[in-house]
């Protein structure tokens, strides 16, 4: 058995991430807003808004406002859920309806943390999505992930709501919708 340069550097990048994500983990203090719900003014599910009623069916515009293209982690977290686990039913079965479309997961992280623990947790959160929606029967092959780790924050607030936002996996149409 022969231990390479490569296998070195491997190693050497794990042991970075793990570490990393080691000094960054702490359980959060308890407060308002840090609970199962989504965060506010983000339902989880949106339904049709003003002027929303020509929607063509199997177009992207009809993922994210008939089914739902974003759902949110805890603190620290990269579990699916409880209130994850219906906008993530609900993309499936679109997904099944439109066998052509591609998607790729974003995972995301606020800002708290340091990019490159961000980074790892936002392609956990990523991967949760994809294996989510896989065990529901969607090809993997038409899945692809990414982490942004905390570079697209989707609200620029330092609050606890503004963190809760920006704790997601979004979910986009990378081809073949209508």
């Amino acid at each position: 058995m022969s231990f390479s340069t490569k296998h070195a550097l491997r190693l050497a990048l794990v042991t970075t991430a793990a570490l990393s994500m080691a000094a960054c983990a702490s359980k959060p203090k308890p407060g308002p807003g840090v609970g199962p719900g989504p965060g506010p003014g983000y339902p989880s599910q949106p339904g049709p808004g003003p002027g929303m009623g020509n929607v063509v069916p199997g177009s992207i515009q009809d993922f994210v406002v008939n089914i739902g293209d974003r759902v949110y982690f805890d603190f620290d977290q990269y579990d699916i859920r409880s209130d994850a686990g219906p906008v993530l039913d609900a993309q499936s079965q679109w997904l099944m309806r439109y066998p052509s479309v591609q998607v790729r997961i974003e995972g995301n992280a606020d800002e708290r943390g340091t990019r490159e623990y961000n980074l790892a947790l936002g392609a956990r959160r990523a991967n949760s999505v994809r294996e989510y929606l896989v065990s529901r029967g969607v090809s993997p092959a038409r899945i692809s992930t990414v982490s942004f780790g905390k570079e697209r924050p989707i609200d620029p607030g330092t609050s606890e709501d503004a963190y809760q936002r920006n704790r997601n996996g979004h979910t986009a149409i990378t081809g073949g919708a209508r």
